[in-house]
């Protein structure tokens, strides 16, 4: 979408295409806009029809807010649920202790916005559509305090306590991240971050170590999930005062809604032992956030493969970090023994874990799974690609389930 189709949206033709198409349920789609056309420009009509079909996708994350603001692909693509913006609005709240906020960089302004609820913000991004849909968006996000301007944010007068910077951006052509090609770059949001003492920068949470080096000397690095899905890294700089960096940046993995935090202990990596009665599968977050020892110390469990995630114990502790299967089987892996098993029991999920070299994709398997039961097993195949193995696990007892 372009600034000028952005704009025609917002006119009383386009907010009558929008309310019209906003109204007519999916099924009528493909007939309905037939009849726009007679009485619209072609490319409004498909310009109301994207934003409509962008916003039914953002329902998802931002609930009852998404029929009245307007996205592009990328904004609701690289957006976190709203529940991670209200989480760190109560962080900022409790935690650093400021009053005006200078936003940088918007991304989809669902941070700016959310922040403006409480705080004087200054919002300031490069890209004029961004900065215009963000304008729009503010009804829609309940008239928060936000005062938006179209600047280079690199040159633009802070006059912020604190200042937040959104960096989350798509992997590059060969799935990696460079942040210093971003606009801005990492590096100059991080020189901004050690000179205002206070804030946070927000990432892609599959951003490697690498391309943040001592993850910028943060205090806190901190990796989000909302209901078992990876949302994004944040690097908190200024938490409780601490105005100057710590030698170590914390490493926290957040769980929301649950709002339950590992935060990292400096432990080695947890040792291969063998399969147990118990098997754990980490939350994205607590992965991402390097982790798995801290979990593993908990759980008095081992890595099920050296390179893998998967946790075994033979007690079952019940965590909010992991979802926990009590393992009854374990078998050889080979491809028709597992079509067996399928077809003998009630399986409801095949996983592939940690196999390294072995060609195998879940998906090969699916037309062979019964229908979803809350009681069928999941299978887990995993190892090394020399002596690979099928776990088949049932649900833990509930009363441990996170």
């Amino acid at each position: 979408m372009d600034l000028a189709t952005f704009r025609a949206l917002l006119t009383d033709e386009g907010q009558t295409l929008l309310a019209a198409l906003q109204d007519t349920g999916p099924a009528e789609e493909p007939v309905t806009p037939a009849g726009l056309r007679r009485a619209h420009p072609a490319e409004l009509v498909a310009a109301a029809r994207e934003q409509v079909r962008l916003r039914r996708l953002a329902a998802a994350k931002f609930g009852r807010h998404a029929p009245h603001l307007y996205f592009t692909p990328d904004s609701v693509a690289l957006s976190s649920h709203l529940a991670v913006s209200d989480y760190k609005l109560d962080r900022v709240l409790d935690e650093l202790g400021v009053v005006m906020i200078d936003a940088m960089s918007l991304g989809s302004g669902a941070d700016a916005h959310v922040l403006g609820w409480s705080h004087a913000t200054s919002a300031v991004d490069g890209d004029r559509l961004t900065v215009e849909v963000a304008a729009a968006n503010r009804t829609g996000m309940d008239e928060p305090m936000l005062d938006l301007t179209c600047a280079d944010v690199t040159t633009f007068d802070s006059q912020g306590e604190a200042v937040f910077i959104d960096l989350m951006r798509h992997a590059g052509p060969d799935g990696d991240h460079d942040p210093e090609r971003y606009d801005p770059p990492l590096s100059w949001a991080l020189e901004r971050l050690h000179t205002t003492g206070a804030g946070w920068i927000r990432l892609a949470p599959g951003v490697p170590d690498h391309a943040v080096p001592d993850l910028g000397r943060a205090h806190e690095a901190e990796w989000i999930s909302h209901d078992g899905h990876i949302q994004e890294a944040v690097l908190w700089f200024g938490l409780d005062g601490m105005r100057i960096s710590r030698p170590t940046t914390v490493r926290k993995a957040t769980l929301l809604p649950a709002r339950a935090s590992l935060t990292g202990r400096g432990l080695p990596h947890p040792a291969v032992r063998p399969v147990g009665r118990y098997l754990y599968a980490p939350d994205p977050a607590v992965i991402h956030a390097r982790l798995l020892a801290e979990l593993s110390e908990d759980l008095a469990a081992g890595l099920v493969e050296e390179a893998g995630t998967l946790l075994t114990s033979d007690g079952l502790r019940p965590t909010p970090f992991a979802t926990a299967y009590e393992v009854t089987e374990v078998l050889p892996f080979d491809s028709a023994g597992l079509k067996a098993a399928l077809r003998g029991r009630t399986i409801g999920r095949v996983t592939v874990a940690a196999v390294h070299g072995l060609q195998i994709e879940a998906d090969a398997f699916h037309h062979d799974l019964t229908p979803q039961d809350p009681r069928a097993a999941t299978v887990f195949i995993t190892g090394p690609a020399s002596r690979p193995a099928m776990l088949i696990t049932a649900p833990a007892p509930a009363a441990h389930t996170p």
